[in-house]
């Protein structure tokens, strides 16, 4: 990535350490090109280092989020930022942020902003994925749906990429590990490289017998 865009991730709100975010373009560096999807766009920081190299690859990148926010972003949580709240809606507000950040990073052309809920884009989705990066809400229950939704769509030899893994609970929350670990067990993917809280894995084509396109 060059430096003008570096400085722009690196100014840009977000939860990303250097070290993943380079793992983060290492490994998207491996995926074929197609379409991309990025679950949890928040302010667009990780959407630069993915876009900067799906520009390289010749790839789309789609990043999801209704732009409100994750339960730990809400306020009175630890990660609650009170300059992100609309003063007309009284909502954290991350779109404009985002469209700022990929205008300054030059980005427009590769990325889609999809402006939504997992949940009120799921049911539609249709189109083949080479990469997927979970990012998104970190409670069961909906890193649970964008798994089973999204995840099916991945092509054989595409990339599931899942941030904040954490096995043991004293380090962070257990939803994205809840979520790599069904993915294993499921027999439909391969671990591929782990740093720090990012994990890469790769489809292996496996599918529930009897459920085209699902994985357990």
């Amino acid at each position: 990535m060059d430096d003008q865009r570096r400085a722009v991730a690196d100014r840009t709100r977000g939860f990303l350490p250097a070290e993943e975010a380079d793992a983060l373009r290492a490994a998207a560096a491996d995926a074929r090109p197609g379409l991309w999807l990025e679950i949890g766009t928040y302010c667009a920081k990780s959407t630069v280092h993915l876009g900067s190299v799906a520009e390289t690859a010749g790839a789309h990148l789609v990043t999801l989020d209704h732009h409100h926010g994750s339960e730990e972003n809400q306020p009175g949580w630890e990660y609650h930022d009170a300059e992100l709240v609309d003063p007309r809606t009284g909502r954290l507000e991350t779109l404009p942020h985002a469209r700022h950040t990929l205008h300054d990073a030059g980005l427009e052309p590769v990325v889609t902003l999809l402006v939504g809920s997992t949940q009120q884009v799921a049911p539609w989705w249709t189109s083949p994925l080479e990469l997927l990066f979970l990012d998104g809400n970190h409670t069961d229950e909906v890193a649970q749906h964008d798994y089973a939704a999204f995840a099916p769509h991945l092509t054989d030899g595409a990339l599931l990429l899942v941030h904040d893994v954490f096995s043991d609970p004293r380090d962070g929350g257990q939803a994205p590990w809840h979520v790599v670990r069904r993915a294993l067990e499921s027999g439909a993917f391969d671990e591929v490289s782990v740093t720090g809280s990012l994990r890469v894995l790769r489809r292996t084509g496996s599918v529930l017998p009897g459920v085209p396109g699902s994985l357990t």
